[in-house]
């Protein structure tokens, strides 16, 4: 019954955003579809006037209230891409918003959400978290009776974000093999999701998340809802603690798989989208592809559609973006070498050491004592990762002493 009404909502969804939202394309990728042996589509979010699907949910729930609860204004609490859809929503419904974002948000998305507001919304800088940012808002919504727009556990949101669901299905007329997508909280899986298989039974839903926030998978392993104690950050459109209560209950029944992408995966597959065909993504907007690599056994000759669900990338992004890449790849390493302190040992492990297609990117090195030999911070860049065993044997047979840093170290944490 559930599923039923949710299904109307999405259909409602659809005619109250004609001609709000963009009827993104949904694009044949002749590189990824050669590479996977697979129809690999896919649905270009990225392109919305907002550069995400979020603008869908915020929209639908915004214009569905009444007149007098559009006087009483509508809240949000987002650093991202729903604060952006909300903002959009506001100006064009003319409803007045109060926006919550953390005092460490980029000023790049500060000035996004109040261009697209246009002095319909009041940015409330408030805390060092998202949580902080929240707890102010719901404190506001509750002082001044206000609506309260969640990102993604509410029902208008959702049947907004199904309505990516509709154009799948339009556009493919139906025939679609699986539809692979990105989640956080779980408002678009659960929306699109409940749309596609209501057109198609066979279809599958197989479901991404960044390697250091699996709330979602966490949650279908135990049943309920679970709130996760740490989560890696990077893939901050789709990093959540804890998914929604109204969305688990729906996706639970939708999701045939789950799948987690590690984050340098994630940014070696930005780096090829934006190489290769000229897509500028977010990290959460390239799980869906970055994924591709762990099923394509599953999706070899079938028609797959993977949701590009954003594209709100900071530039100033890209060195970190390019870094994890390479370390990922097994491309770069960062070492402490104890260096002799003699003349020419440097030179020695310049020229001796280092292979001939090897760069050093990092090199610190402060003498403090008379000791025999001094450390140095040292990362390493390579041309292909089976040349790491190389190197090693090098630096060893000409008397470096050194130490590999681990991923798990806290010095590699500090530099990464």
């Amino acid at each position: 019954m559930q599923r039923l009404k949710l299904i109307k909502e999405v259909e409602k969804a659809n005619n109250n955003l004609d001609g709000v939202i963009t009827r993104t394309p949904l694009i044949l990728n002749k590189r990824l579809s050669k590479k996977y042996g697979a129809n690999i589509f896919l649905k270009r979010e990225d392109l919305q006037v907002v550069r995400s699907y979020k603008l869908r949910g915020a929209y639908n729930k915004i214009s569905n209230l009444s007149k007098e609860e559009k006087k009483r204004g509508v809240v949000c609490a987002s650093a991202g891409n729903h604060a952006q859809g909300v903002a959009f929503a506001c100006f064009d419904l003319k409803v007045k918003g109060h926006i919550f974002m953390p005092l460490n948000t980029p000023k790049q998305k500060v000035d996004r959400v109040r261009e697209f507001g246009d002095g319909w919304t009041e940015i409330v800088l408030v805390g060092d978290t998202y949580d902080d940012a929240h707890k102010e808002a719901m404190d506001f919504c509750k002082k001044k009776k206000s609506i309260f727009v969640h990102p993604f556990d509410d029902l208008e949101v959702i049947a907004g974000q199904g309505t990516i669901g509709v154009e799948i299905m339009e556009k493919a007329n139906n025939d679609v093999d699986v539809v692979v997508v990105p989640i956080g909280g779980g408002g678009l899986v659960a929306g699109l999701g409940s749309y596609v298989k209501s057109k198609n039974k066979k279809t599958k839903i197989f479901g991404v998340e960044p390697l250091g926030a699996p709330s979602m998978t966490a949650s279908l392993k135990k049943g309920k809802v679970v709130k996760l104690d740490h989560i890696e950050k990077f893939v901050d459109g789709a990093a959540v603690k804890e998914v929604g209560q109204e969305t688990f209950a729906i996706a639970k029944k939708l999701i045939d798989a789950m799948h987690t992408v590690p984050e340098g995966k994630v940014c070696t597959e930005m780096i090829s989208l934006y190489q290769h065909d000229g897509i500028v993504a977010e990290p959460a907007g390239t799980l869906s592809v970055a994924v591709l690599d762990q099923i394509k056994k599953d999706i070899k000759g079938k028609n797959i559609v993977c949701i590009i669900s954003g594209g709100n990338n900071d530039l100033s992004r890209f060195p970190e973006i390019v870094d994890k890449s390479l370390i990922y790849e097994g491309l770069k390493h960062y070492f402490i070498v104890d260096f002799p302190q003699r003349p020419g040992a440097l030179k020695l492990f310049l020229e001796k050491a280092l292979g001939k297609n090897d760069d050093i990117t990092l090199f610190e090195y402060i003498k403090k004592n008379a000791r025999e030999r001094g450390p140095a911070l040292v990362g390493i860049e390579l041309s292909k990762k089976e040349d790491l065993e190389k190197l090693m044997k090098r630096m060893t047979r000409l008397g470096f002493h050194f130490e590999k840093l681990e991923s798990d170290s806290p010095m590699f944490r500090f530099l990464v």
